[in-house]
């Protein structure tokens, strides 16, 4: 994205040391972007980030991806025996975060002309490499007297199998979307009362419990995560906000499995984040609209507000609970 954490004024590409650019314009290329055929667009994007990217171990400030071994997920007998498993490799390869601040709210960032992950797919295109590629982003919204967002960028380099449930997800309605995306919460740092508030290996499904909107374009998807549409979520934000730099979180992302045969759960993708400081957080202005990204063919947007169903019980259901505990 543009601006930097200084003043709405300056952009990244000023910050960064190079040349200026209006309102809207995209992060300056790469040096050799242009003339190297062998360009690395997803590395580009993963290092520049407006959130840094850090050792997995040792890193503060800064993100990182975990192995998905560390998340349990439903295994191949999860309906018949309760039974979880280690997830195993990503179905999708890391591609960058960005931790924003902007006055109001920000939706489909993918969508808007200057953001940096697009353009480092669109530099790639335009030298012939990465033509298959699809990006899919999960953007956390964080209501406040100014408004953050945490965007979490993962990429597939071939195309999605046909058939496969993340295919199915991507290309069905928004029903179905909000009663399969879900998030898998560890708590890897932090103090008793975050634990307490967020859980440990917690599991919950976002498209039952927060307003979701899913922003299909022709080589991605984006999910916009209302966290303030529950008031209960955004008390429990607010409270590991209120301690964030002691806290470091890992976050997987999955399609929920609810039948024999989409078993054992993937993560799509995982992202460690290692206590963040809120002021590290750059400043995007809400202009230009999504409206106006037209480049990468924004194909629609869906805004559905499903609330977790109070009358689930403990009973085992291929439905999915709104939120559940990992037992591994």
């Amino acid at each position: 994205m543009s601006p930097t954490t200084e003043k709405p004024a300056e952009t990244a590409t000023e910050a960064a040391g190079g040349g200026g650019g209006g309102q809207g314009a995209l992060p300056a290329e790469p040096v050799g972007a242009a003339q190297d055929p062998y360009y690395d667009w997803r590395r580009d994007a993963i290092e520049g980030g407006s959130l840094r990217h850090v050792d997995l171990h040792t890193g503060t400030n800064g993100w990182a991806s975990p192995p998905g071994d560390l998340f349990h997920l439903r295994g191949p007998n999860y309906f018949s025996r309760r039974q979880k498993c280690p997830s195993g490799e990503w179905l999708l390869r890391p591609a960058g975060v960005d931790w924003l601040r902007s006055t109001s709210r920000l939706d489909n960032v993918l969508g808007r002309p200057d953001n940096r992950v697009a353009g480092a797919l669109r530099r790639a295109r335009a030298l012939g490499v990465a033509r298959k590629a699809f990006i899919f982003a999960v953007n956390l919204q964080v209501p406040g007297r100014e408004c953050h967002s945490a965007v979490f960028y993962f990429a597939a380099e071939e195309p999605i199998p046909p058939g496969s449930l993340f295919y199915r997800f991507v290309h069905g309605d928004d029903a179905f979307r909000n009663a399969r995306f879900k998030i898998v919460n560890r708590i890897v740092k932090g103090p008793w009362i975050v634990r307490a508030a967020v859980g440990n290996h917690a599991a919950c499904l976002l498209g039952k419990a927060l307003t979701c909107k899913y922003l299909l374009g022709e080589d991605y998807l984006e999910i916009d995560v209302d966290i303030g549409s529950s008031a209960l979520a955004n008390a429990i934000l607010h409270l590991a906000l209120g301690c964030v730099t002691a806290v470091t979180i890992d976050m997987g992302f999955l399609v929920e499995a609810q039948a024999e045969e989409e078993l054992p759960e993937r993560l799509l993708g995982a992202v460690r984040v290692a206590q963040m400081e809120m002021s590290s957080a750059t400043y995007v202005e809400t202009k230009p609209k999504a409206a106006e990204a037209g480049k990468g063919g924004f194909r629609g947007l869906a805004k559905v507000n499903h609330h977790q169903d109070s009358s689930s019980t403990s009973k085992p259901s291929r439905s999915g609970d709104g939120k559940e505990r990992n037992e591994g």
